[in-house]
C-alpha cells in the first residue's frame, strides 16, 4: 500500500508540473512547428517528462530541452516524409527541407525575418530561448543542452550576426503621406 501512495504522490507532482508548464511548452512548440503538429509535440514532451522528470526546483528549462529535441525529431521526420513523397512522385532531384519556422512569419518585419533566416539553427535557437521564452543564460543553457559559457557565446554571436544583417539590409520604404491632412488650429482663409 505504501508503494501505491508514493506512486500517487509522484503522479500528483507530475500533474502539477504539467498544469504549471503546459502553456509555456505549447507556446514554444507553436513557434516552431506547423499548427497541426503542436499537440503532438506537447504530448511527446510530457510523455518523456512523465518517465524522466528530474527533481529540480524549476523543471521548465529541462522541459524546453526535451521539447527542442522533440521538435528536431519532428522536423527530421517531416523532411524524410517529403523526400519520400518526391521520390515516389519521380522528382528525386529536389531536396526536401524542414518546414519553415512559423515564428519567423509572425514578426511582420520582412527584413528581420530575412536576417533571422541567415543565422544557423543554433544561433536562432539561442535567440528564441532568450527573447521568446525569456530564459536567463543558465536556464537557456540547460534547455539547449550546453554549458552556460557556450550558450552565452552562441547568444552573443547570434545577436552580433543578426545586428550585422539588419544593418546591411536596405531601409524600409517611408510611410506614404496621409490622404487627408491632420486638422490644424489655424483659421481657414
Amino acid at each position: 500500500m505504501t508503494i501505491l501512495r508514493r506512486s500517487d504522490e509522484r503522479d500528483d507532482g507530475r500533474w502539477a508540473v504539467y498544469d504549471r508548464h503546459v502553456g509555456a511548452i505549447r507556446a514554444y512548440a507553436a513557434r516552431r512547428v506547423e499548427r497541426d503538429a503542436v499537440d503532438d509535440v506537447v504530448a511527446e514532451t510530457f510523455a518523456v517528462a512523465w518517465r524522466r522528470l528530474p527533481r529540480e526546483a524549476d523543471p521548465l528549462p529541462w522541459l524546453y530541452g526535451v521539447a527542442r529535441k522533440v521538435v528536431h525529431g519532428h522536423r527530421r521526420s517531416h523532411a524524410r516524409r517529403g523526400a519520400l513523397v518526391q521520390r515516389v512522385a519521380g522528382s528525386g532531384a529536389a531536396q526536401a527541407t524542414a518546414p519553415p519556422d512559423p515564428a519567423e512569419a509572425m514578426s511582420g518585419d520582412p527584413a528581420l525575418a530575412r536576417a533571422f533566416a541567415t543565422l544557423t539553427e543554433q544561433e536562432r535557437e539561442a535567440i528564441r530561448l532568450a527573447a521568446w521564452e525569456c530564459l536567463d543564460n543558465d536556464a537557456a543553457a540547460r534547455a539547449a543542452g550546453c554549458s552556460r559559457a557556450t550558450f552565452a557565446v552562441r547568444l552573443s554571436r547570434a545577436r552580433g550576426r543578426l545586428r550585422k544583417e539588419l544593418e546591411a539590409a536596405p531601409p524600409a520604404p517611408a510611410a506614404p503621406p496621409h490622404a487627408s491632412p491632420l486638422p490644424t488650429l489655424e483659421p481657414a482663409r
